[in-house]
């Protein structure tokens, strides 16, 4: 999960994942709920200083950004601090406006649900691999390494799946067959419908990871039946 300040080495692509979580989250949401996430991902993208971790800005500059007068202002910032997606680092006195912090992790645990209908590369992403263990159906006699003359990314991959876990590899990996790739997603089609839900729901980060490792632009894993 996001756990780090927003800033320096690979700040942007976590911001990226961010707002990605924000705005699927918002979809989901009635239009009032839409609306108020929507602020928040403008005064994000507009107004807060990354490098200092902080939001100084006053409500009525807020109010002209919104498009909305300065009582709905401190409504939604308010809505924004019980949410626990904004907190108050230095209150607001003689003139100078209150300073507010993001708190990226109360937000990202909010989004969590959400999560999985971006996509298993996103949720492996933020959440890191699974710690379920797999059971293989039984196997019986030896599995045969796979054909290294393979030398497309799941070929590859391959060996490194059957390196980590042969048993795992003959009852889960070695069926799958490769259809294509578009872009950074490779499609690979299972042998039933359970082959593949089971796969997809257990294993999906299993194959990122194996695939990434040959290939560092493949970004997700389709299964197909």
């Amino acid at each position: 999960m996001l756990h780090q300040k927003l800033a320096g080495p690979g700040a942007a692509a976590r911001k990226y994942d961010l707002i990605t979580a924000l705005g699927a989250h918002a979809l989901s949401l009635g239009k009032h709920d839409q609306r108020l996430i929507l602020r928040l991902i403008t005064l994000l993208t507009a107004r807060y200083n990354w490098g200092r971790d902080e939001l100084s800005i006053g409500q009525r500059e807020i109010a002209r950004l919104w498009s909305c007068d300065e009582r709905t202002v401190k409504r939604e910032m308010a809505k924004l601090r019980a949410l626990g997606w904004l907190v108050v680092k230095r209150q607001g006195a003689r003139g100078r406006v209150t300073t507010y912090g993001f708190d990226s992790d109360t937000v990202m645990s909010a989004t969590k649900a959400i999560w999985p209908e971006i996509g298993p590369d996103f949720v492996v992403r933020l959440e890191g691999p699974p710690t379920e263990t797999v059971v293989p159906f039984p196997v019986k006699g030896e599995v045969a390494a796979p054909d290294l003359s393979d030398a497309t990314e799941w070929g590859l991959a391959r060996a490194v799946l059957f390196a980590e876990d042969a048993g795992r590899f003959g009852a889960w990996v070695q069926a799958l067959k490769r259809v294509g790739r578009a872009g950074g997603r490779l499609t690979l089609k299972a042998p039933s419908r359970f082959h593949a839900a089971y796969v997809q729901t257990h294993l999906a980060g299993v194959l990122l990871r194996a695939c990434q490792s040959v290939d560092g632009d493949v970004s997700a894993i389709e299964i197909i039946d």
